[in-house]
């Protein structure tokens, strides 16, 4: 028996893992990791089942090709073959902009995807480039951006140290956080009240946060921003505005604020004004206090300015860069200084016109981009590790839009409802079997850490990076034989050149190690990947600290708080308040600690339980619609149909509806047979390809208007 310390790859918590591994290198045990510096043995369901995953009898381990319309096993040399002989025609007849990439949100757990990906789609250099951050969380990246200048610049909730947080449309205890990477977040949470103080949740759901919660306020979907914008009303009404050095816009923002009173905003979100307003002054006067919200808030019509209103409110109300407010994470690795202030719409969608944001198109209009005839349309696609069949709005129209493809690639472990449609599919080594580092996820982390995990496994399958730089160099012409150690040293080249770090200080190296090695020289602690390798739990980088002003890349150097492009949205909320809400249902999504988007439902240990795609519906609406617990109903929108089984629960709110999301495996030509058998029901089959955020064009997934009715 041997014992790997591994970090989890399965969510943002980055949990250390205990793997033990047999002498036939078959794992026998998953469990926390006791020494590790972050979780601290800490582990939920999907940590636990990181042996199953590797174990996956459906899991790939040899590329497809689809010939005559099945997929046969093929050599690497093979694969590669094919896509130069079918992809490079297009890009030259066409042009780069005839290919789309989409890239799922597995992508942020997996450093070569991270690091690689990047060269890759620089050297496919095409606009019509997607990821699941417009099904999910581009209002936050918006919003950052022009406050602090940089999108990636996002402040977390000190959760060690606050007393008294606020949750708008987040679910932690579920999700593990998100957009807020916190191991064991039930024992942060617990924390807080353990010191005295106090969590208030806002969710239209009575959710697992909110039964932990000291308060629940059942808010009406998409009504954040209206909620927040009552909250920056009365903290000026009430003269608690503080928000310290460094702030521009605080004038503009009373002004914005001034028609937003607690009694306008009550009656479109259900909430008192007497509550809205002790709300507001109780945040307001707790000595440490943090605004925290997450997909509920973006995922909805008004996702930029709830985004932007919640920092807004940790702003004026002193708690931003604050000890115990929220705060900028420190990451180990080194991270480019921005050049210039964040901007967006550089170029918009050809066939709707949606800005660009941060390089990439909203996915609700990739059907449009594949379907519309003329210049541009896009006839190849490459997935990387996503299932947008499954994940976006209105998939059953993405679906039959992929069908039209000229030529289809996907990076996948798994023949899924996506994949199915490719021409060739490149599989991966399992998360033991490659190098991980959370490149990504300790920006955003509670606390400064480090830990890198080597391999636990050896495998045959050529590491995702070496993938990727094969695409890339069929994507540049070289052909599909380019020489990738040489790629690898001129890509880490220029990573050594930007870092200010000698290349030959990480000799020996190649691919991710030599990367992070690179970027952990250049980072602000002086570290090494030696470090980390004689640290197996992690090292402990503290506590956050201050970073204002020198996080800022704003023109003006400092938090510029009402910037133009979020402020001349607010109008269309503006008008909300003239609109009585017309008693219809809407629906929101929830989610599972047992699942991630569409991904892991192939995993006995995960799908164990009773069915949870059902249909919630509090009593009123059940009786009123002639719905009962158990019985089938159908759900219909603008853009579809579909029949779950109804669970009546007071846990939602009269005049919502409540279904997961990433379910649906019940269709013809994958190979998840697990997840065929716990199928479960596609909610986007619902979901509105036609109602977006309109800064970010993010997908409107919460407060969808249907209808429900017996089946």
């Amino acid at each position: 028996m041997t014992t790997a310390h591994v970090t989890c790859p399965l969510c943002e918590a980055t949990c250390g893992l205990e793997v033990t591994i047999d002498e036939k290198s078959l794992v026998t045990r998953v469990q926390g990791d006791r020494e590790d510096v972050f979780s601290q043995g800490y582990i939920c369901p999907k940590g636990a089942s990181l042996g199953a995953l590797h174990h996956d009898p459906d899991r790939l381990t040899a590329p497809l090709v689809k010939r005559d319309g099945e997929f046969v096993e093929v050599t690497w040399d093979e694969a590669f073959a094919e896509i130069d002989r079918r992809l490079r025609p297009i890009i030259d007849e066409h042009g780069k902009n005839a290919v789309a990439v989409y890239s799922g949100n597995p992508t942020v757990h997996n450093a070569a995807l991270v690091l690689y990906g990047r060269v890759f789609f620089k050297a496919l250099s095409t606009r019509n480039f997607y990821t699941a951050t417009t099904v999910d969380q581009m209002p936050k990246h918006f919003s950052s951006g022009y406050l602090f200048g940089d999108p990636q610049t996002i402040p977390v909730a000190d959760l060690d140290r606050t007393g008294h947080l606020l949750i708008l449309g987040a679910n932690p205890l579920v999700s593990n956080g998100s957009l807020m990477t916190a191991a064991d977040i039930r024992g942060r949470l617990r924390g807080i009240q353990e010191r005295g103080g106090k969590i208030v949740v806002l969710d239209p759901r009575r959710t697992r946060t909110a039964q932990l919660a000291d308060e629940h306020h059942a808010i009406r979907p998409g009504t954040d921003a209206l909620f927040l914008f009552a909250l920056v009303n009365v903290l000026f009404a009430e003269n608690r505005v503080r928000p310290g050095e460094h702030v521009d816009g605080v004038d503009e923002v009373r002004a914005l604020a001034e028609p937003f009173t607690p009694e306008a905003v009550a009656p479109a979100t259900g909430i008192d004004a007497a509550e809205i307003r002790r709300i507001a002054l109780d945040l307001a006067d707790a000595e440490r206090a943090a605004v925290y919200g997450r997909m509920g808030t973006t995922t909805q019509s008004f996702g930029t300015i709830a985004s932007w209103l919640v920092d807004v409110v940790n702003t004026l109300t002193g708690n931003l860069d604050r000890e115990g407010g929220v705060m900028f994470p420190l990451p180990a690795l080194w991270r480019p200084r921005r050049s210039s202030p964040f901007t967006s719409g550089r170029w918009t969608s050809r066939v709707r016109g949606y800005p660009e944001v941060l390089g990439e198109l909203p996915v609700a209009t990739l059907a449009d981009e594949i379907e519309t005839p003329g210049e541009g349309q896009v006839r190849a696609l490459v997935t990387i590790s996503g299932n947008p069949a499954l994940s976006t709005p209105n998939s059953a129209r993405l679906t039959e839009a992929l069908r039209q493809l000229d030529f289809m690639v996907s990076l996948d472990v798994y023949l899924n409802e996506t994949t199915r449609h490719a021409d060739v599919i490149l599989p991966g080594p399992s998360p033991l079997e490659r190098p991980h580092y959370d490149v990504a996820l300790y920006g955003l982390a509670v606390r400064n850490v480090a830990n890198w995990t080597p391999p636990t496994l050896g495998t045959d399958l050529p590491q995702e990076w070496v993938t990727l730089l094969r695409l890339a160099g069929i994507a540049a012409g070289q052909g599909p034989d380019v020489d990738v150690a040489a790629f690898d040293t001129m890509v880490a080249g220029e990573t050594a050149r930007r870092t200010g770090v000698d290349l030959s200080l990480a000799e020996g190296r190649t691919g991710p190690a030599r990367m992070i090695d690179l970027m952990l020289r250049g980072g602000p602690y002086g570290l090494s990947l030696a470090d980390l390798e004689a640290a197996p739990h992690g090292i402990d980088l503290g506590a956050l600290k201050p970073r204002l002003p020198d996080v800022l890349a704003t023109a003006s150097g400092k938090v510029e708080l009402a910037p133009d492009a979020i402020t001349k949205d607010v109008p269309r909320l503006r008008a909300e308040l003239d609109k009585a809400p017309d008693g219809g249902l809407l629906l929101i999504g929830r989610r599972h600690l047992s699942s991630n988007n569409s991904w892991m439902h192939n995993l006995t240990p995960l799908v164990r339980g009773g069915n949870r795609c059902t249909v919630q519906v509090h009593p009123d609406d059940a009786a009123r619609l002639g719905l009962t617990d158990g019985g089938l109903a159908a759900v219909t929108s603008r853009a579809g149909k579909l029949e779950a089984p109804v669970e009546v629960t007071a846990d939602v709110r009269p005049g919502v509806v409540s279904m997961p999301h990433g379910w649906g495996h019940d269709l013809d030509g994958t190979r998840t047979k697990v997840a065929a058998a716990h199928a479960g029901v596609n909610s986007n089959l619902v979901a509105d390809e036609t109602l977006l955020d309109v800064p970010s064009g993010n997908a409107v997934l919460n407060g969808i208007p249907v209808e429900v009715a017996p089946a």
